[in-house]
């Protein structure tokens, strides 16, 4: 009869070893911190970039509205002053409106009021 294999005992971890495996380990965390931020910035990126289409088609449809606001104002007036008179004084007050706020902004930028 032969002597029952018996499993070989562990060999105690030199500290050489453990050393080796600790730098393992912190490469490996810190990699996964790395690919986690990188998960977190393209889940931002793309709310941002869908949450940016959907602000510039607002955009897009509001000025349409505008316009078409300007328009009906041109024609509501016609018959009052004629055609080029309306157009003038629709124009005239939108270019008004947006000198005022040019200035406004102007003033900001330049340390004017807050």
């Amino acid at each position: 009869m032969t002597a029952p294999l018996s499993a070989p005992s562990p060999e105690p971890e030199t500290l050489t070893s453990l050393v080796s495996q600790l730098v393992d380990d912190g490469r490996s965390f810190i990699a996964a911190e790395i690919d986690l931020a990188k998960a977190r910035a393209s889940d931002k990126v793309s709310r941002y970039r869908s949450a940016a289409t959907f602000f510039a088609i607002a955009g897009v449809l509001a000025l349409a509205a505008l316009i078409a606001f300007l328009v009906g104002l041109i024609m509501a007036l016609t018959p009052l002053v004629g055609p080029l008179g309306s157009t003038l004084i629709v124009v005239g007050a939108v270019l008004l409106i947006a000198g005022i706020l040019a200035m406004v902004g102007k003033s900001r930028l330049s340390g004017g009021q807050a």
